[in-house]
């Protein structure tokens, strides 16, 4: 891999850290990304499922995952996980992730992960080959491509450091803060780094100086090398080795912080917990002396650096950097209320999950009810058998007379003077449990025995267990002998078009079961709608963690709700048609039972 990231480069962060991830996105909306480097969200104690941030002046949704594995599964082009754990989790993050597999890069920023943990985490990734940045790192850049985190500051500093187009130098540091400042220095007195990175302060760090550095070797885009180094460790020695054996042929600029510890009279840790010599050789001013040696360029003190950096960009006679053109971030921004991810009608013609209405409403498209559905409703383009499915279930359900709850209510409300609207909603607030919830109900049943692999005794006993009557069996005057013939045309249509009915199948077990009790236990219209739709969930690829979704959700009521409109609609103006006058219930028709009431 030459180059670390790319601008189609996206990550999965796990922990939700807003402010960091806010940066990010203000970064690709700035250089003109086509894409979020941020596909998802690993936030375990969240019960969102996405979170909102802003590009430039809109919002974008991130989904959020409970874990890294259901985010990969989800996200499978993000190959890099940004590791925001504390240092108590980030070893288990970190391991769980190569486990999983289809990282090609992990960033850690918990600085202390136990010394014993980090170097077998970190042994586990060149053994996967995943370069692992840090432990404590703010990260690394692609300038114009990719950006972790906080890496290079606010967008100001980003900008004024040329680290929002690719310069030349490829810079490899331990110190995130220091990263951050050289990046500004070579963007005054040379073109910017091409690409960065900050490889962790913490004494074991995954990928150290010559793993960048031999990477970077091969990156045609990075013309000469930066190494900044610090008192502690034998990491550059590695460097030198390369540069001596012809590894390493471009220039190599390098320093050493921490001179000024040979004036103390013992050792001194500066700041990372690597910084600390235990042997001469460790020793700043022994790896700089050794670098030089070595033919690397090494300025007299840190304060020469800018001055040799400048030398040694002039003597390659690099071609000057064209200023690509970016976006401006907003100074103010303000969040939207609501969100809408089925329809948009802000342009010349409105729009149903991202097609025009024309597209769809005029008979000459071929296009039905059924697919309007599917597209408002699930945001996906069903296949004609399953939007045909859909058209003869609202079809089915549309009326049932006027005696049913729903039905009196409306045509009693019509009565009374009240509006179509009016009318219809006294009608479809009777819906529930007791008279149209069998459709969810049969659904959420059959499908847990059969997920379960219940036989129909065992369901029954279970379903008698739970004091639950069987939702979806049974029929007031329907039975064995006298079919529901919507139910009869359900089944063939499945038959004939569906993939596949398993659980129809599995219901027809239970019905031999429940009517060699009762002939009119049959498996009645309401269980034969819902146990279909989770079979056309089922051969229209949905996972069973989404059908469970839909059934509690209220989706597959619905379709009950949507064609007992039609019918409710219908009773309504059949009132207004007939003039029918105000309703009073015959007194004949009412138990009275009242006593006189009891003094206190």
């Amino acid at each position: 891999m030459a180059q670390l990231f790319t601008r189609n480069t996206q990550a999965i962060f796990w922990n939700n850290n807003t402010t960091a991830i806010q940066r990010m996105l203000d970064y690709d909306y700035t250089i003109k990304r086509e894409k979020p480097s941020v596909a998802g969200i690993v936030a375990p104690t969240s019960g969102n499922k996405f979170e909102k941030f802003f590009w430039g002046g809109d919002e974008i949704m991130i989904p959020l995952y409970k874990n890294t594995a259901e985010a990969k599964a989800a996200q499978p082009q993000a190959d890099v996980l940004l590791n925001f754990a504390s240092f108590r989790t980030a070893y288990d993050v970190t391991m769980e992730a190569l486990q999983i597999g289809g990282f090609a890069s992990i960033m850690i920023t918990a600085e202390g992960i136990p010394e014993r943990l980090a170097r077998k985490m970190n042994q586990a990734a060149r053994d996967a080959g995943v370069i692992v940045i840090g432990p404590a790192t703010v990260g690394g850049i692609v300038p114009g491509a990719f950006k972790i985190a906080n890496v290079g500051g606010t967008i100001e500093n980003i900008i004024n450091s040329k680290l929002h187009r690719a310069g030349s130098c490829g810079l490899v540091t331990r110190s995130g803060g220091l990263f951050n400042e050289l990046s500004n220095i070579i963007a005054i007195n040379a073109d910017g780094i091409a690409e960065g990175v900050a490889i962790g302060g913490d004494r074991f760090v995954g990928s150290v100086f010559i793993d960048n550095l031999l990477r970077m070797e091969e990156n045609p885009e990075v013309k000469y090398m930066i190494l900044l180094g610090e008192v502690g460790g034998t990491e550059e020695y590695k460097v030198i080795d390369a540069v001596k054996s012809g590894k390493i042929k471009k220039p190599i600029i390098a320093w050493c912080i921490g001179t000024i510890a040979k004036y103390y009279d013992s050792g001194v840790q500066f700041g990372h917990a690597g910084a600390s010599a235990n042997a001469e050789r460790e020793t700043a001013e022994s790896k700089n002396k050794a670098m030089s040696d070595a033919g690397i360029h090494v300025p007299a003190t840190f304060n020469d650096l800018p001055a040799k950096i400048k030398e040694v960009y002039e003597s390659l006679n690099i071609s000057p950097v064209a200023e690509p053109e970016m976006n401006v971030v907003p100074a103010v921004r303000k969040s939207k209320e609501f969100i809408c991810t089925i329809s948009d009608d802000r342009g010349d013609e409105a729009t149903y999950a991202g097609f025009p209405i024309s597209s769809l409403a005029t008979p000459d498209t071929g296009k039905g009810i059924g697919d309007v559905v599917s597209l408002l409703w699930f945001k996906k383009q069903y296949p004609l058998w399953a939007t045909q499915f859909i058209e003869t279930v609202i079809k089915t359900v549309a009326d049932h007379g006027p005696a049913v709850s729903g039905a009196h209510n409306a045509k009693v409300t019509a009565r009374a003077g009240k509006s179509v609207v009016e009318s219809l909603v006294t009608g479809l607030l009777t819906i529930g449990p007791r008279f149209g919830g069998a459709i969810d109900g049969a659904a959420k049943y059959f499908k847990h025995a059969d997920d379960n692999g219940m036989d129909p005794k065992a369901f029954l006993n279970y379903m008698k267990n739970e004091g639950v009557p069987i939702p979806g069996i049974g029929h007031r005057i329907k039975s064995l002998k006298n079919p529901d013939l919507r139910v009869e045309g359900l089944k063939k249509f499945a038959r004939e078009y569906f993939p596949a009915t398993p659980l129809l199948d599995y219901a027809l077990t239970v019905e031999q079961l429940t009517t060699s009790k009762k002939e009119n236990l049959i498996l009645n219209v309401d269980g034969t709608i819902g146990i279909l739709m989770v079979d056309m969930w089922r051969a229209l690829g949905y996972s069973e963690e989404e059908i469970n979704e839909f059934i509690e959700s209220g989706t597959l009521n619905s379709f009950f709700i949507l064609g007992r409109t039609i019918g409710f609609i219908g009773h309504v103006l059949d009132e207004k048609r007939l003039a029918m006058p105000m309703y009073r219930h015959p007194m004949n028709d009412i138990l009275y039972d009242v006593q006189v009431a009891e003094k206190i």
